[in-house]
């Protein structure tokens, strides 16, 4: 039996919310066996399960919630947690979203690295996937194929940046080395009108790998030549962490993004004969 894992000890850090642009106070605890990952806005008092199916918003970032309480940008700590392999996990925050941090998922990593592993007394449960699973909106297009195990593989293309594609087989080791690090980013000329939404306001050099028509503006952030395909596969690893345990499958993207990926997991959960429950 391969046991479920919690953090042993609580954590916290605070930062700024990429989109809210506010000091956001975050607490990571030890959680209950089976109990998976749930955000408490502390400032609402109310509980939220990382869950697709309480996703109510997936513009530049995924906004899972409960009635009118919404916690924004899940997925870079959703991807950490996924990628420490971290089952059970109570995420408390005083604001609307996590803490941006870096811009990363390795922020988090660190964070939960330093707050130590706990095993619990239940087994892991991963969810198999069966039959191939598609989706495809546009020109974008998520799919969950069988696989004896996991893997990510995702294909780019923006102005500026170009066309990149990146495969990368799951493991610890190989996501705090190759996925982790990545920063998300964005283009100058959107942010005027994203802040007028009140989006972004948290966004700055020192957490956003920055373009304009000549490029990366802040070069010196950026740590792999490939980042922005990297950031969407971290992207990709954090939304399927929402199906509530660990996926057997192979996930391929191309131009997809957040609603994509809510859409597949919905899709996959919509027949109970693409995907069985296996013990790990």
């Amino acid at each position: 039996m391969t046991p479920r894992r919690t953090i042993a000890h609580p954590v916290a850090a605070t930062g700024t919310a990429l989109h809210a642009g506010v000091a956001v106070t975050m607490a990571l605890s030890p959680a209950p066996a089976g109990s998976g990952i749930v955000f408490r806005r502390s400032d609402l008092n109310v509980d939220i399960p990382a869950r697709y199916d309480l996703v109510s918003e997936t513009r530049l970032g995924t906004v899972i919630g409960q009635g009118s309480a919404k916690v924004g940008v899940v997925e870079h700590l959703m991807a950490a947690a996924a990628g420490a392999e971290i089952d059970d996990l109570l995420v408390s925050l005083d604001g609307p979203e996590p803490p941006i941090l870096d811009g990363d998922a390795l922020s988090y990593l660190i964070l939960l690295e330093s707050a130590g592993v706990a095993e619990q007394n239940q087994p892991r449960i991963a969810i198999k996937v069966l039959k191939p699973v598609t989706v495809e909106s546009g020109d974008a297009r998520a799919s969950l194929q069988p696989d004896d195990r996991l893997s990510y593989s995702y294909e780019l293309s923006f102005p500026v940046i170009g066309e990149q594609f990146y495969a990368f087989a799951f493991s610890r080791a190989g996501f705090r080395a190759e996925i982790a690090p990545a920063r998300t980013f964005g283009f100058l000329s959107e942010l005027e009108a994203l802040n007028k939404m009140d989006l972004a306001k948290g966004a700055s050099l020192a957490n956003t790998l920055a373009l304009d028509a000549s490029g990366v503006i802040n070069r010196e952030r950026q740590r792999f030549a490939d980042e922005f395909v990297r950031h969407k596969i971290l992207d990709a690893i954090g939304d399927m962490a929402l199906a509530g345990a660990p996926l057997i499958a192979r996930f391929e993207g191309r131009k997809s993004g957040h609603a994509t990926n809510n859409a597949l997991l919905r899709a996959l959960f919509a027949d109970s004969g693409n995907f069985e429950l296996r013990e790990l």
